[in-house]
C-alpha cells in the first residue's frame, strides 16, 4: 500500500509541474498588462521628474510633499522631451523589432540609437560615440571602451524585452544580451537583464517578492549586482516597517561609485546597483499599494525619475491598466496619441505594437495564440554569464586641472590608470560645429587619436581616459590637431586610479 501511495505522490507532483509549466491568460488580459507597463513607466518618470539627482546620498524628507496633478504630463510631453530618455530609448528599439524583425542583427539596434536626434548622457552616449566612430556592439559598452559601464542605461530601457517576454525570462536575457551589451556591461547590463525579468514575472504573479525573487535567478550569484539585491531582501526582512533603515544600510555597504567620472568622489550615484536597490527597496516596501511604492522609490533619491519609472511600469504590469488607481492616470488620455518627441510611437501605437511583439514571442517559445486566449510555455529562470568591469580598480585621487583652449598641455600622475574630464565647446552659439582631433601621449608613446565633436548629440563623454597601465608614474599629453577660432578645448579634471586602495 505504502508503495502505491508513493507512486501516486509521484505522479501527482509530476501533473503538479507539468500544469506549472504552461500559464494561460486572456489576450484582452494580456493586453492590459502591457499597456499597465508602458502606461506606469510614464507616470513614474514624470512624478519623479523634478527630484533627479536632487537628493544624492540623501533620501527626500518624509514632510516634503511630492507633487502629482493633472496636467503635469501633457506639459512635460510638450516642454521637458529629455525627461523622457527611458522611453524613447525603449522605442527605439521597439521600432526596429517593428521593421526588421525578431532576428533584426545587433547593428540595427545599435545604429539605430546611435543616429537618432535625442539627446542622451553616460553609457548610452559613450556607446553612441563608439559606434559612429568604428567601435561597435558589444565593445561599444565593454569597459575598457566606456567609462559608463556600470551605469544605470540599459536598466532604464530594458522594459521593452520583459514587456514582449510574459512568463519568459530567459527569452527576455536572450533580448537583453543582444541589446544591453551595445550601451552597458557587467553590473550595468545585470540591471538591465533584472528589470526585465521583473517584468516578465510581473505577468504571472502577484507576489511582489516572489516575482524579485525569481527574476534575481536571471542574475549569477557571484556578481556585485546580485549580492547587493540579494543584501535588500535581506534587511527587507530584518526591517519589515522601516525602509529608511534599509537605505542606510544600502548607503553603508553599497553607495560606492568607481566607474562613473561623476560619481568618483562624488554624491552623484548612476551606478545600477544602488539604483536597482531603491527599485527592490520601493517594492517591496510599497506592498502592491502604487502610491506608497512610486513615493518611496522617488525619495530614495538619485535617478529618482528613472526609478520611478521602473517601479511604475512593473507595478502597472502585475495591476493591469485598469487598477491603475485614477488619481495616477490624471491627463494620461491627453497624451497618449502623442508620440515622444524624436520618434513617431505614442502610447497607444507602443500598446498594439508591444501587444503584437507579445503575441510573437510566446510563439516563438513554444507557446500558443488562439482568437481569445494566449498560452505561454513558462520558463525557470536562468543566470546569465558572469561578466565584472573595473576589477582590480581603486580611485585614489582628483585633481583639479582647468585649463581653457588647449593646444597641447600634459598633466603627470602615480597609478595604474586616469580619466580626463573636460568639454569641446563652440564659442559662440552661431558658430559652426567641429571636430576636433586629438592625440593621446603616455609617457611619449602616441596611443590614440581621437575625434572631440563640439556638437553636443555626438559628443565624447570623457575627453580621454586609459586603464590597466603600469603601476609607475605616467605623463600624459593632449595634442589638438585642428584648432579653430570658432571652438575651444576645455579640461576640468582628472582622476588617478591604482591597483590597490589607498591605505589609511
Amino acid at each position: 500500500m505504502k508503495k502505491y501511495f508513493t507512486c501516486f505522490l509521484l505522479l501527482a507532483i509530476v501533473a503538479n509541474i507539468s500544469a506549472q509549466k504552461n500559464f494561460t491568460i486572456t489576450k484582452e488580459e494580456l493586453k492590459d498588462k502591457i499597456m499597465g507597463g508602458w502606461a506606469g513607466q510614464t507616470i513614474g518618470v514624470t512624478f519623479g521628474g523634478p527630484y533627479e539627482f536632487r537628493f544624492n546620498g540623501s533620501f527626500i524628507q518624509d514632510y516634503q510633499p511630492l507633487v502629482w496633478k493633472d496636467g503635469l504630463l501633457k506639459d512635460n510631453m510638450v516642454n521637458n522631451a529629455g525627461l523622457y530618455d527611458d522611453l524613447y530609448m525603449d522605442l527605439t528599439f521597439v521600432d526596429v523589432f517593428e521593421r526588421y524583425g525578431f532576428d533584426a542583427p545587433v547593428d540595427s539596434f545599435a545604429n539605430a540609437f546611435a543616429h537618432a536626434g535625442y539627446m542622451l548622457w553616460h553609457a548610452n552616449q559613450a556607446a553612441r560615440y563608439n559606434i559612429l566612430n568604428g567601435i561597435k556592439a558589444p565593445q561599444s559598452g565593454y569597459w575598457m571602451n566606456n567609462p559608463h559601464a556600470d551605469d544605470i542605461d540599459y536598466q532604464i530601457e530594458s522594459d521593452f524585452a520583459g514587456l514582449m517576454s510574459p512568463g519568459m525570462p530567459n527569452a527576455a536575457s536572450a533580448i537583453s544580451d543582444k541589446i544591453g551589451h551595445i550601451m552597458n556591461y557587467g553590473d550595468g547590463w545585470y540591471g538591465g537583464v533584472f528589470i526585465g525579468a521583473m517584468y516578465t514575472q510581473a505577468f504571472i504573479s502577484n507576489n511582489m517578492n516572489e516575482i524579485i525573487n525569481e527574476a534575481l535567478k536571471t542574475i549569477p550569484k557571484q556578481s556585485k549586482f546580485y549580492n547587493c539585491i540579494a543584501d535588500v531582501i535581506k534587511w527587507h526582512k530584518q526591517y519589515p516597517n522601516d525602509w529608511h533603515q534599509t537605505w542606510f544600510e544600502l548607503q553603508k555597504k553599497w553607495s560606492e561609485d568607481i566607474a562613473c567620472g561623476d560619481g568618483v568622489f562624488n554624491t552623484f550615484d548612476i551606478d545600477s546597483k544602488i539604483n536597482s536597490a531603491y527599485v527592490v527597496l520601493g517594492l517591496l516596501y510599497g506592498n502592491g499599494d502604487y502610491t506608497k511604492t512610486l513615493e518611496i522609490t522617488a525619495r530614495c533619491g538619485q535617478d529618482a525619475d528613472c526609478n520611478p519609472s521602473s517601479v511604475g511600469g512593473i507595478l502597472g504590469t502585475m495591476l493591469g491598466y485598469k487598477k491603475i488607481p485614477a488619481y495616477w492616470k490624471m491627463g494620461l488620455k491627453d497624451v497618449e496619441d502623442m508620440d515622444f518627441k524624436y520618434t513617431t510611437m505614442s502610447l497607444n501605437k507602443t500598446y498594439d505594437i508591444s501587444f503584437k511583439h507579445a503575441l510573437q514571442n510566446v510563439q516563438r517559445n513554444g507557446g500558443s495564440v488562439n482568437s481569445d486566449n494566449v498560452t505561454i510555455k513558462l520558463q525557470s529562470p536562468e543566470a546569465v554569464k558572469f561578466e565584472q568591469g573595473f576589477t582590480g580598480m581603486y580611485p585614489i585621487e582628483q585633481d583639479n586641472f582647468s585649463h581653457e583652449n588647449i593646444n597641447d598641455i600634459s598633466f603627470d600622475f602615480e597609478g595604474t590608470g586616469f580619466i580626463l574630464r573636460g568639454e569641446a565647446r563652440r564659442l559662440k552659439d552661431n558658430s559652426a560645429e567641429h571636430d576636433f582631433e586629438a592625440e593621446l601621449y603616455i609617457d611619449g608613446e602616441k596611443t590614440e587619436t581621437a575625434k572631440l565633436p563640439t556638437n553636443f548629440t555626438i559628443r565624447r563623454y570623457e575627453l580621454f581616459w586609459k586603464y590597466r597601465l603600469e603601476n609607475k608614474k605616467h605623463t600624459v599629453r593632449i595634442k589638438i590637431l585642428n584648432p579653430t577660432n570658432e571652438a575651444e578645448i576645455n579640461t576640468w579634471d582628472y582622476i588617478i586610479y591604482s591597483d590597490k586602495p589607498v591605505t589609511k
